[in-house]
């Protein structure tokens, strides 16, 4: 396996790669790698001749009050882990390296990513769909692998490459829980076994919805309203239960069309997301 930290470096590889017809599918993460990141790598096996990983912990998409200064890095770990899946190249570049210290230009995706999480991380997405881009540049893949618990960021991810004519295929991947259902994150390590404990009130309160949904509830509203009784009952601080458009991210009163219930809560000073796509099964369908 590659470990190349140099942008200059990994763009050099990138265009070799691309002049031989090498396909690449990249995974990109923020570091502190766990089972949900490594199932990703894994179906990015099945879209690409070569498997890339890019690590990096990016600045410009924590806001002033974020975790970003205690974010969990585990350089070494996740090195092993990404030799371990059959990584082709691990691509951990310092901040210095993906921006300039005077650098001045940005993208912003400007419908997408107003709800939701958009709502309270101003400034969020415009960073993450600007790093996003930049390792497009750098790394050039002709897929990339992103995990269906950052839902919004996947459909904002989705119309920035649509938009900007961008020729990488997106793939959305299930999300990967643990055993007692709490969605597998990297911010899970910060939690107490008390707080742990709390968090599965998330994925509980999600999966009653999905329940309801199969036994005929349609009304957007109750199921919201249901979620986040749940959770707060559980003693968590709920920042948003959204009940939206899978595809426009649109709030919706009915499950017409597939719908996405989505959840973000603080479980102490940890902020957990989590989220399931729920379709209303027809009679005969």
């Amino acid at each position: 396996m590659r470990v190349i930290q140099d942008v200059a470096e990994m763009q050099s590889l990138a265009l070799e790669r691309r002049g031989r017809g090498t396909s690449i599918a990249l995974v990109p993460t923020m570091g502190a790698l766990h089972e949900g990141h490594l199932s990703l790598v894994r179906l990015a096996h099945e879209h690409g001749d070569e498997v890339d990983v890019s690590l990096f912990v990016n600045p410009t998409q924590f806001g002033p009050d974020e975790d970003l200064a205690r974010y969990p890095r585990a350089l070494e770990r996740d090195m092993e882990l990404c030799r371990e899946e059959g990584v082709t190249t691990l691509f951990c570049p310092g901040a210095e390296q993906v921006y300039a210290a005077d650098h001045s230009t940005h993208i912003s995706e400007t419908r997408l990513s107003l709800g939701l999480c958009g709502e309270h991380r101003p400034g969020h997405f415009d960073g993450v769909v600007t790093v996003v881009a930049k390792l497009f540049n750098i790394m050039l893949p002709s897929v990339a692998v992103f995990g269906q618990k950052d839902f919004q960021q996947v459909r904002v991810i989705q119309r920035m490459v649509r938009d900007l004519n961008m020729p990488v295929r997106i793939v959305m991947a299930p999300i990967v829980r643990e055993a007692d259902g709490l969605a597998m994150s990297s911010r899970n390590r910060y939690l107490s076994g008390a707080e742990r404990e709390q968090a599965l009130s998330i994925s509980k309160a999600l999966r009653d919805a999905e329940d309801a949904v199969a036994k005929g509830a349609s009304d957007a509203e109750v199921l919201r309203t249901s979620v986040e009784a749940g959770i707060s009952d559980a003693g968590l601080k709920v920042q948003y239960v959204a009940c939206v458009d899978a595809d426009s991210l649109e709030p919706v009163e009915n499950l017409d069309r597939a719908a996405l219930l989505a959840v973000a809560a603080f479980v102490g000073n940890t902020r957990l997301i989590d989220n399931v796509v729920l379709r209303l099964e027809r009679p005969g369908c």
